[in-house]
């Protein structure tokens, strides 16, 4: 009994023990239990603030550090000639730019993207320097793909690669003048590229786009707005007579050694502009070495007197009253005219002559006759008829209006001079409009550079008996004993006038300065073109108009003909060929 009692006693402390080691267990076990509920519970709290409570905030935050709206470049519209030969295009090209804060270049690295770049290591590292308080700076605009490629595959953190678009002219100077240019951002600058630049601007697109962290397009994401590319335009010029104008226009100006020269040819029914050329030019694709002076197109801003151009003009107003016929006689004896102190004179003493010798002799004293005898209200009747002191409306940026004094009460010294051409002032282009009423028996069609879908319908300008004569009589001018026998084309009819007029400098008419002038039309009878040829300020011993403008015409004119497959004029050794080849074919049949 002793041992049996003194042997329960551990057996109660070690069931004792195992109570308290099971209380234990249970109170970890709830513990680790509650604590991994709580840690639930915080998680899914946490879970549900990031998911519901700033879901917004978070996808904002995300998407301003990786989402990005890029813009997509939308080209330039293209300038086309009439014919749809470009003279205008935008080339996709490549600009390389870099954020100077997240770049990471080191001295080896800033040398090989120099070298890829094509610039100085000096010139790189002083552009890195100059930027480092930006985030974004050019390196280096309008670089051919391959190059960007290269640059790309460098893989310099902060350097990235943006596609733009640059301008091209494939005719370059030969239609310069006429088309313009843009700056670098491709904004219309001269010429066409500045007059209807809102036309030929695209619209921009956009899109959206995943980057990395170091700037990298990793996805496209959506397109939010398609880029619209600009509208073209259609010009009337012709780029084979255009050429063909330049190279004799750049010619003569050489060879005469002259301050510049313009040529302005009319189609002479439309009035379309099928060449306008000037010296001095430029090249658009290369404008490093640009004088101001060079980018003026002088066919229609600069001024002139048109000097003896316009005796036909006068001649056509006084056949209109009724009072005058090609055949009526003049008398211009003893080759001078006084007016008040101002005397008017003829190269010598032509006698009496017919009103048709008056133009191909181009007698100052027989026009200043005629036009005081209709008075002068009528002679700038048809003067502003034509065009002068009006603008053209061609549209052009710097177009010249001229002048044409319409005095309240005119002096006979005002009315002879304005006769043959002193007193007023016109531009190349005027010029050639006016002649382009005679060629179209009358009638005056707008002068246009846009090819239009439909053509503007003409206004009757001039009595067309009175402009049909007129023609007919400035072929005298073209034969031997006229002015202008240099403008002389072989297979066909020539009708044009002469002009020398004195330069103006800053004391009034230098006496050894000239401009020397050439406006006609071929075919005489049914006009194809109207050409006016300005040459301003020729050196040496040839300065008239018949000696340095009239033989341009008759080698553009030439050229211009078989261009358009006129029909030559049939004269009378021609048809005397054409019988007896008629005959021999008929009698070997």
């Amino acid at each position: 009994m002793k041992y049996s009692g003194m042997s329960s006693k551990p057996n109660n402390k070690a069931a004792s023990n195992a109570t308290e080691d099971i209380a234990v267990s249970l109170w970890r076990y709830w513990f680790v239990i509650i604590a991994l509920a709580l840690a639930a519970i915080v998680l899914l709290a946490r879970i549900a603030q990031l998911q519901v409570v700033d879901k917004s905030f978070l996808i904002g935050q995300g998407d301003a550090r990786t989402l990005r709206v890029e813009e997509i470049v939308a080209h330039r519209g293209m300038i086309a000639d009439r014919n749809g030969d470009p003279l205008a295009v935008s080339t996709p090209v490549e600009t390389i730019w870099f954020n100077p804060n997240k770049l990471e270049i080191d001295a080896a690295g800033t040398k090989l993207l120099a070298q890829t770049l094509g610039v100085s290591n000096k010139w790189l590292t002083r552009k890195i320097e100059q930027n480092s308080g930006r985030e974004f700076a050019y390196l280096k605009r309008q670089i051919r793909p391959a190059v960007a490629a290269k640059v790309k595959a460098l893989k310099i953190p902060g350097v990235h690669s943006l596609r733009e678009y640059k301008r091209f002219y494939p005719a370059g100077e030969v239609a310069s003048h006429v088309v313009g240019f843009v700056n670098i951002d491709e904004m219309g600058q001269e010429g066409i590229e500045l007059t209807y630049d809102e036309w030929l601007q695209g619209i921009p697109g956009q899109k959206k786009v995943l980057k990395d962290r170091k700037g990298r397009i990793v996805k496209d994401l959506a397109l939010l707005n398609d880029a619209q590319p600009g509208k073209d335009i259609k010009l009337t010029l012709d780029m084979r007579l255009q050429y063909l104008a330049y190279r004799e226009l750049k010619a003569v100006a050489k060879a005469h050694h002259a301050r510049s020269a313009s040529l302005v040819m009319l189609d002479a029914k439309t009035a379309e502009v099928l060449a306008m050329v000037n010296q001095p030019s430029y090249n658009p694709n290369n404008r490093e070495n640009i004088r101001p002076s060079s980018l003026r197109n002088r066919a229609i801003t600069d001024l002139f007197e048109p000097g003896s151009t316009v005796k036909p003009l006068t001649i056509a107003a006084a056949l209109e009253t009724g009072k005058y016929a090609p055949a009526t006689a003049i008398d211009t004896s003893p080759g001078y005219f006084r007016i008040g102190r101002k005397t008017i004179r003829d190269h010598r003493n032509y006698g009496v002559i017919d009103i048709a010798t008056v133009i191909s002799k181009s007698s100052n004293v027989g026009t200043s006759k005629v036009a005081l005898a209709i008075t002068g209200e009528k002679v700038w009747d048809l003067m502003y008829r034509v065009g002068f002191g009006q603008g053209i409306g061609v549209g052009f940026p710097g177009e010249s209006v001229g002048t044409l004094p319409h005095p309240v009460r005119w002096k006979p010294l005002q009315v002879a001079t304005m006769s043959y051409g002193y007193g007023l002032n016109v531009t190349a282009l005027q010029l050639a409009q006016a002649y382009q009423v005679l060629a179209n028996d009358g009638v005056k069609v707008p002068a246009s550079l846009l090819k239009a879908g439909e053509l503007e319908q003409g206004i009757p300008s001039v009595d067309a008996q009175a402009a049909i004569q007129v023609r007919k009589m400035m072929k005298k001018v073209i034969q031997k004993g006229g002015t202008g026998t240099r403008a002389q084309m072989v297979a066909y009819d020539v009708a044009g006038k002469t002009g020398t007029v004195h330069s103006i400098g800053a004391h009034g008419y230098e006496d050894s300065e000239y401009t020397s002038l050439f406006a006609g039309m071929v075919p005489v009878e049914q006009p194809r073109i109207v050409m006016v040829i300005v040459v301003d300020g020729p050196q040496g011993d040839e300065y008239y108009g018949g000696e340095v403008a009239a033989p341009v015409f008759s080698r553009v004119a030439t050229g211009a003909m078989r261009i358009l497959h006129v029909t030559p004029d049939e004269r009378p050794v021609m048809a005397e060929s054409r019988e007896k080849l008629e005959k021999l074919l008929s009698e070997s049949g």
